[in-house]
């Protein structure tokens, strides 16, 4: 307790309270800086004249110049793309940008940068200027420390959206570009533009709007393998670290065409008249997946044709980007369209366009024979145990999770099972496979979410390009079209609601239970092979590298229980060092008296846990349910 002399002293010497100061002494908030211009739906005056010079692969530097008009004297606002389609987020790497600098008739300009939004140049244009000179680096990361590093010295992945400035004001559709790319000695390109010409190393594309630019990367390499899946104009284009990754069978080429055709089967027309596959087989540049509307880009692994029987976990990249030239391309949520790169996009439908796109995919990768059934099943199996085990549920909607490529943009998380990251790709999946089953349910097996597809994303002729935007309300009306069911309250309590449990009821009506055993699948084995990674995340709730570094702990589980986080490492299992397989048979032989023990690090501190286990092993599989109707199986089946 204080002594009334030490209280005497506090209140002598308070600060004085805050009505007692003079108003004019407290701080006033500045006015704020002026918002950029509305786009508007006009034409811009001119043409956008840009030179990209990506020769510089070993510095992993793309030199940009452009050329752009300008009304005559005043401040001219240029901006870099900054709210990407595909990425769902304002993703674009400004701070990649350097060495910027603007001239007219050869004298150098002043230039500033808005004071919040940072992509934004303002550019002092004198009177009897007509166009401006833009001169700058996209420094391409020479780490991944850095970002996605997109150039090695075999292969380059070039996204027009790094290396392009437009001026504001305008609807992206409405600024013409004329691009042309220099590219390292004898290297090759593929890209869904139309070519003008070729000089040396440098192509010419024909002129273009900005919004299909930026919808239409480069990839460019040495070994380079172009592979027609049909006759109607889809191309596989395979760039690869060295020539014999690009040794394909027939046999694995089938399937993708495969592919091709299936996804014929259930759209119906298509809604482009060329697709170009940009697929980049490399363990040196960044891995990725984006769609576009002709074209789309995947960095996949370097074996993935010469190890084909064990990467075949990563085959379904290429159906689901695919897909998305109908669902996501050709039609997209209203809130997800923008008229230029400096307006927000919202994405409160991503559970239609990543969602079920995600469903399409697990379907098509049965139905082409990229999978197999089991594997199929397999991949199904471990997107419902995640949503069995997913603590995160009870608190956050997967409506919520729609916002999340703006809030975390796939930024590692502490703990992904309570907090939940872009979870409308897969359990938008599972309510997609729902929605599947209930309706062949209502319809006697007469219909199916078949129906819906070919109905919704199917395009009408002509086939322009361009984008047709939906609502909920759309949504729910070509279902009701399709099966009498209240399908705005059924998507209105998945969506929106909490839960506690998972939303299992399309595996059910398809034939199908969860359940646990005690022996991983193909799947879950392949991909554990290719990731490096051993996953125990079903038992002890856990997952972790060969080196002993604790990737994710699953919330509530008993690894969180022992205070286990995502980097700890693990040292010591039973009194032996640390291996993976250490782990694997502690598991296995560990019962209610015989608890697991291990000896853990998280930085310079290391403990001793001791963790009750005694269920053994627990991996997920889809079970077949005796009696029931195998819908699933019927759903998975070549058209």
């Amino acid at each position: 307790m204080l002594s009334p002399s030490r209280l005497a002293w506090i209140k002598d010497s308070a600060v004085p309270a805050r009505h007692e100061t003079a108003m004019t002494d407290l701080p006033r908030p500045l006015s704020q800086p002026l918002p950029l211009p509305e786009p508007e739906d006009v034409a811009f005056a001119g043409t956008i004249r840009l030179h990209v010079d990506a020769s510089d692969v070993l510095r992993r530097i793309f030199r940009v110049h452009e050329v752009i008009p300008v009304p005559g004297k005043g401040v001219y606002t240029l901006l870099l793309p900054k709210w990407l389609p595909g990425y769902h987020a304002p993703q674009a790497p400004i701070e990649l940008l350097a060495g910027l600098a603007f001239e007219a008739a050869g004298e150098p300009l002043h230039w500033s940068r808005h004071p919040t939004e940072v992509h934004a140049f303002h550019v002092s244009v004198p009177d009897g200027a007509t166009e401006i000179d833009a001169r700058f680096q996209f420094l391409s990361p020479t780490s991944s420390a850095q970002g996605r590093v997109v150039v090695s010295p075999d292969l380059l992945n070039l996204e027009w959206n790094c290396v392009v400035l437009y001026p504001a004001g305008h609807f992206s559709r409405r600024i013409a570009v004329d691009a042309k790319l220099t590219l390292p000695e004898g290297w090759q390109l593929a890209t869904a533009l139309p070519f003008a010409s070729q000089t040396g190393d440098t192509v010419q594309f024909e002129t273009i709007q900005l919004d299909e630019l930026v919808d239409s990367p480069v990839m460019a390499g040495r070994h380079y393998r172009r592979i027609e899946l049909d006759d109607g104009g889809v191309t596989l284009n395979v760039f690869a670290d060295a020539a014999h990754q690009l040794a394909a069978t027939e046999e694995q080429i089938a399937p993708h065409r495969a592919v091709v055709t299936q996804a014929d089967r259930l759209f119906g027309r298509r809604p482009f008249d060329r697709f170009e596959v940009l697929l980049a087989l490399s363990d040196e540049i960044g891995s990725i997946g984006v769609e576009h509307h002709r074209s789309c880009e995947i960095a996949s692994i370097g074996e993935y044709f010469t190890d084909w029987d064990n990467s075949f976990p990563r085959r379904d990249s290429f159906p689901h980007e695919y897909i998305h030239g109908w669902n996501g391309k050709h039609r997209r949520g209203a809130d997800s369209w923008a008229p230029c790169f400096y307006q927000p996009i919202r994405n409160s439908l991503m559970w239609v366009y990543e969602g079920q796109t995600q469903y399409w995919d697990r379907v098509l990768c049965a139905r082409s024979g990229l999978w197999t059934r089991e594997q199929t099943l397999s991949a199904l199996a471990d997107i419902a145990a995640t949503h069995d085990m997913q603590a995160g549920s009870r608190w956050r909607p997967v409506s919520d999770t729609t916002k999340d490529p703006i809030i975390a943009a796939r930024a590692p998380l502490p703990w992904p099972s309570w907090q939940r990251s872009e979870d409308y790709y897969t359990e938008g999946a599972l309510i997609w496979l729902d929605v599947d089953t209930r309706i062949r349910e209502l319809t006697g097996e007469a219909r199916s979410l078949d129906d819906f597809a070919h109905t919704f994303f199917g395009a009408e002729l002509p086939v322009d390009g361009i984008t047709r935007t939906y609502l909920f309300d759309d949504v729910v009306r070509t279902l009701r079209d399709i099966a009498d069911e209240d399908w705005s309250a059924f998507f209105v309590e998945r969506l929106h609601d909490t839960r506690s449990d998972a939303p299992l009821a399309g595996i059910k009506r398809g034939g199908y239970r969860l359940v646990y055993r005690a022996v991983p699948s193909e799947m879950w084995r392949a991909k554990e092979q290719l990731s490096g990674i051993r996953s125990f995340i079903y038992s002890l709730g856990l997952s972790v590298s060969s080196d002993g570094e604790v990737q994710e702990v699953r919330w509530e589980s008993a690894a969180f229980d022992a205070a286990i986080t995502a980097g700890t490492k693990l040292i010591g299992v039973n009194g032996l060092t640390f291996t993976p397989d250490a782990l694997d048979r502690a598991i296995e032989e560990a019962s209610s008296d015989k608890p697991i023990d291990l000896l853990v690090q998280a930085g310079k501190y290391q403990r001793e846990v001791s963790i009750d286990w005694s269920e053994g092993h627990r991996y997920p599989v889809l079970e077949p349910i005796p009696g029931s109707v195998r819908r699933l199986d019927d759903i998975l089946a070549p058209r």
